[in-house]
């Protein structure tokens, strides 16, 4: 995997759709929907961000991310409910390590839409495309101690965990354990002709 080729496919972002969502670049207007969420603690409690002090630090993030996407070296989408049109949350791949071919995922979302299936249908999708535009071998996702729910949804889309990580990032002001969940892409295969 060349780093050439995935600032070419992230340059123009593709668009991404599951039964609920869809998947697109985020967008200067998606920032009353942003900072819905963004702006609370329970919702950055586990992330390595802190919540947005106002809309005005929402709208001139997105308008950083147009740039980036223009570049292609920003990698994340906006997961967009389908039936509403309404920005929830995002999801995409956060790193990619292209000597290994070996990509990480990261994904948030609004705690309205917590519990229904929706971060593992964005993270599904998401997986779909690395393993089959991106062509990766190896995908992985982290979360802190104590984001079971988080932990949920990399094993429901096949991840295996692989084990915690000990003080290994300094966040806020604390060592915190971070657990890593993988999927090959082998797995990933074999899985999706079994179903999952």
């Amino acid at each position: 995997m060349k780093k050439q080729t995935i600032y070419h496919i992230f340059s123009h972002i593709p668009q991404l759709e599951t039964e609920r969502l869809i998947l697109r670049r985020m967008l200067v207007s998606d920032a009353e929907d942003m900072f819905d969420y963004a702006h609370r603690s329970d919702v950055t409690r586990h992330l390595t961000w802190d919540p947005h002090p106002d809309i005005q630090y929402t709208r001139e993030y997105l308008a950083y991310i147009s740039a980036h996407y223009a570049a292609g070296d920003f990698f994340d989408w906006a997961v967009i409910e389908r039936a509403s049109g309404r920005m929830i949350g995002t999801c995409g791949f956060t790193r990619f390590h292209c000597e290994a071919d070996c990509a990480e995922i990261g994904y948030v979302l609004h705690p309205s839409f917590w519990g229904r299936g929706i971060a593992t249908e964005a993270v599904r999708e998401v997986i779909r495309f690395g393993f089959q535009r991106l062509e990766v071998n190896r995908i992985e996702a982290k979360f802190m101690e104590g984001n079971e729910a988080s932990r949920r949804v990399m094993e429901k889309n096949g991840m295996t965990f692989e084990g915690m990580l000990r003080q290994s990032m300094y966040i806020k002001g604390d060592y915190r354990n971070v657990g890593i969940c993988s999927i090959l892409r082998s797995e990933y295969f074999s899985w999706e002709r079994g179903g999952y």
